[in-house]
C-alpha cells in the first residue's frame, strides 16, 4: 500500500520533523537532510546537508599611511601614482583569505595631497589596495578629519564607488545616520557565517564638531553598547577594532586594557588594535566561559616612518570554521611578522615583505644595513611583547 499516496512534500515534512526530534536528543542523520521538489518523484529525492562544514580566514593589518615621500616617490612624469611595488610580495597572504582588512589612516580629501599631519592621498592608492584584495577598509582613526568634514564626506564617497567597481566594504565613519545603522556594526555573509564588525577610534586630530558625516568614538559607550547589543543579535561572530593607545610603546597600557575588557563584556569575540604605529602585545581576555584574543597594536604595514620599531608590522590571520552542527569556532589567531621596506633598503620603492621569507635573502636587498635593522628590530619586538610568528596563544 502507498502509504503516502503521490505526495513527496509529506515525506519532506515527516523526515524533517524525525531530524528536529534527533538532533534534539543528539543525534543527526550523518548531518544530513532530505530535500525534495514538489515535481520530484520520491525515489529520486537528493540528500544535502543539514550545514556545510567550512572554514573562512580573515586577515588583518595595521596602519596603511601615505606620507608626503611616498606620494613624491610614486608620481610618475604623466601625474599618475605608481604603488605597485608595495604590496608585491605579500600576495600570497592577500590572495589566501576570504576577507583583508586595513586600517586607511588617511583621506582622500582631494589635491594638494600631503603627508603628516594632514593626511591626503591621491585617489589612486585606494584604487590600488582595492586591486591588491583589500576588501573591508577601517575609517575610525585620528586621521580620518584631516581635510575636515569635506574631507570625511569625499573620502566616504570615494568608497561607495570602490564599493561599486571592486565590492570593498567601509565602516567606522558614516554619511549620514543611515549609513551608520548599516555599518555599525557592518554584517559581511562569509561562506554562510555571519561575521559583525565594529570600529571606533580613540578620538581626531581635527576636531568633530556637530552633524555628519561623523566616525565612532571609543568613549561614546551607549552608542557602541547599542551596537554590540545587534551584533549579538544578527551574528555568530562580533570583531571589535579600536583605535587607541601611546604611540612608539611596545606594551599596552591600563586604558587600553580596561577598554578591551568592556569590548569583550559587550561581546567581542576577538579584539584588534591599532594606532601606536608600533607591534604592541597580544592578551587573551576569558570573561563568561569565553576566551577573547587581543592583539592591542598590530603596528604600521606601510608608512615612511623609519624611528625605531615603525618598519615592523604584524598580521594577524584568524579562521572561522562552521561545524555540521551550526557552531562556530574561532581559531587562536596566528601572527606573521611584516617589514615596511623604504628606497634604498630592499629596493628603489617601498616594499611590504614578509619577514620569515626574507629573513636570509639578504644578498637581494639594495640595502644591506635595512636588513639588519630589519633583524634586530623583530628580535627586540619579539622579546619585548612575547609574541612569536605563528603564535597561539
Amino acid at each position: 500500500m502507498d502509504l503516502f499516496g503521490n505526495r513527496p512534500h509529506i515525506i519532506v515534512v515527516f523526515f524533517r520533523i524525525a531530524s528536529a526530534i534527533l538532533i534534539f536528543h543528539g543525534f543527526t542523520l550523518s548531518g544530513q537532510q532530505l530535500r525534495v521538489p514538489h515535481d520530484m518523484n520520491p525515489a529520486e529525492m537528493e540528500i544535502r546537508p543539514l550545514f556545510r562544514q567550512d572554514t573562512v580566514t580573515i586577515r588583518f593589518f595595521g596602519d596603511i599611511m601615505m606620507h608626503s615621500m611616498q606620494i613624491q616617490k610614486a608620481l610618475q612624469s604623466d601625474g599618475t601614482y605608481d604603488f605597485s611595488t608595495y604590496f608585491a610580495h605579500m600576495s600570497e597572504y592577500l590572495d589566501d583569505s576570504d576577507l583583508n582588512v586595513g586600517n586607511m589612516e588617511f583621506t582622500l580629501g582631494g589635491e594638494p595631497y600631503s603627508g603628516y599631519p594632514v593626511f591626503s592621498a591621491p585617489d589612486s592608492f585606494a584604487d590600488y589596495l582595492a586591486e591588491c584584495g583589500f576588501g573591508l577598509f577601517l575609517c575610525a582613526n585620528n586621521h580620518i578629519l584631516d581635510k575636515g568634514k569635506a574631507g570625511l564626506r569625499r573620502t566616504l564617497s570615494k568608497y561607495h564607488d570602490l564599493a561599486s567597481d571592486y565590492g570593498i566594504r567601509f565602516t567606522g565613519a558614516a554619511t549620514d545616520e543611515e549609513e551608520m545603522r548599516r555599518n555599525t556594526p557592518l554584517i559581511i555573509n562569509l561562506k554562510g557565517i555571519k561575521v559583525a564588525f565594529i570600529n571606533a577610534t580613540y578620538g581626531t586630530n581635527s576636531p568633530r564638531g556637530d552633524g555628519w558625516p561623523k566616525t565612532n568614538i571609543l568613549s561614546d559607550k551607549a552608542a557602541l553598547a547599542s551596537a554590540f547589543e545587534q551584533a549579538g543579535r544578527r551574528a555568530d561572530i562580533c570583531i571589535a577594532l579600536v583605535h587607541w593607545g601611546e604611540e612608539y610603546v611596545l606594551k599596552h597600557n591600563r586604558k587600553q586594557e580596561e577598554n578591551a575588557e568592556w569590548l569583550a563584556g559587550q561581546g567581542a569575540d576577538v579584539i584588534i588594535g591599532s594606532h601606536p604605529h608600533v607591534v604592541q602585545d597580544t592578551d587573551i581576555i576569558n570573561i563568561e566561559g569565553r576566551k577573547v584574543p587581543v592583539a592591542y597594536s598590530l603596528g604600521n604595514i606601510v608608512s615612511n616612518m623609519s624611528a625605531k620599531n615603525t618598519q615592523a608590522g604584524l598580521m594577524a590571520t584568524i579562521r572561522l570554521i562552521r561545524h555540521f552542527n551550526g557552531d562556530v569556532e574561532i581559531s587562536s589567531p596566528e601572527y606573521r611578522f611584516t617589514w615596511c621596506s623604504r628606497p634604498g633598503g630592499y629596493g628603489n620603492s617601498y616594499y611590504v615583505l614578509p619577514v620569515s621569507a626574507f629573513s636570509d635573502r639578504k644578498e637581494e636587498w639594495k640595502g644591506k644595513w635595512e636588513h639588519d635593522k630589519m633583524t634586530s628590530t623583530i628580535e627586540r619586538v619579539c622579546r619585548e611583547t612575547g609574541i612569536t610568528e605563528n603564535n597561539n596563544n
